[in-house]
């Protein structure tokens, strides 16, 4: 990866950020602590892997994405906007009652929402029939679905799983956001769901696993995904809940909690220090 591409990235991911923070203080709702652990990956899937035309969302050959962890939308939307999909200044109106951005995805009402999620498990599942249609008529998109480790204890998940390696779906790729935190606590302590590498394995999955905040590390492993045949891929995205905001980062009490007024203050000026 070239240094022009990496700062184009890194920027991307900052901005994403900046949109998440925006999104929530505003609503003083939401899930900030999950949002901030993809901004890298979503930066990196808009703008380095995914085919996609923000002019034409609805574009049939476009690559989908799937935000199977629906309440971390806030990062969904200021993905979007930075990608040109919807007007930034719609972030403001996240949650409120006349915003068509709310808590979850809605695919109906959101320009470049591939699917409305927010039940864990259901995102997952819907990939697969995506990644199976097009396999049906021989389309060459992917489908890529963001799972969360909290969302991997629903059998669910492990249902779509035996699906996806059944029908051999080559075109589909998991993103498994290990932050290892969940809205009651560690995952080890909740309902350990580990090892994930040992169990996708056993459901014929390819697996791979990269480093979420490193661009380097994911441009390797979604080279590995589309390298693969015959079988699906997940990515084990190592990451950090909260990422980008120290006083956020691996505090499970961010996990669906707004800043007030000082801490967002805070928490801006330490993103833009990095820009």
């Amino acid at each position: 990866m070239n240094q022009k591409k990496l700062k184009e990235l890194k920027k991307a991911a900052a901005d994403i950020r900046l949109g998440i923070l925006e999104e929530v203080h505003a609503a003083s709702s939401g899930h900030p602590g999950g949002s901030l652990s993809i901004a890298d990956i979503l930066s990196y899937l808009y703008f380095s892997e995914m085919k996609v035309d923000p002019a034409n969302p609805d574009w049939p050959d476009r690559d989908r994405l799937v935000l199977s962890k629906g309440h971390t939308a806030p990062a969904l939307y200021a993905a979007l906007a930075e990608k040109g999909f919807i007007p930034k200044e719609d972030l403001k109106g996240f949650r409120s009652i006349d915003s068509y951005l709310q808590g979850h995805p809605d695919m109906k009402h959101t320009p470049g929402c591939d699917m409305t999620t927010g039940s864990l498990g259901l995102g997952v599942s819907a990939s697969c029939g995506m990644a199976l249609s097009g396999k049906i008529r021989k389309k060459d998109y992917r489908v890529y679905a963001i799972v969360g480790d909290g969302e991997s204890e629903e059998g669910q998940v492990w249902e779509s799983a035996m699906f996806a390696a059944h029908y051999r779906l080559d075109n589909l790729c998991y993103i498994l956001d290990l932050n290892g935190l969940q809205i009651d606590g560690p995952i080890a302590e909740v309902m350990n769901p580990t090892p994930h590498d040992k169990k996708f394995e056993g459901f014929g999955w390819n697996v791979v696993e990269a480093d979420a905040h490193d661009f380097a590390s994911l441009e390797k492993a979604f080279a590995a995904a589309r390298k693969c045949k015959g079988k699906p891929t997940v990515i084990i995205a190592h990451s950090v809940k909260g990422k980008g905001v120290s006083f956020m980062e691996n505090q499970v009490g961010w996990h669906g909690k707004a800043p007030n007024d000082d801490e967002y203050a805070a928490a801006v000026a330490e993103i833009k220090a990095t820009m």
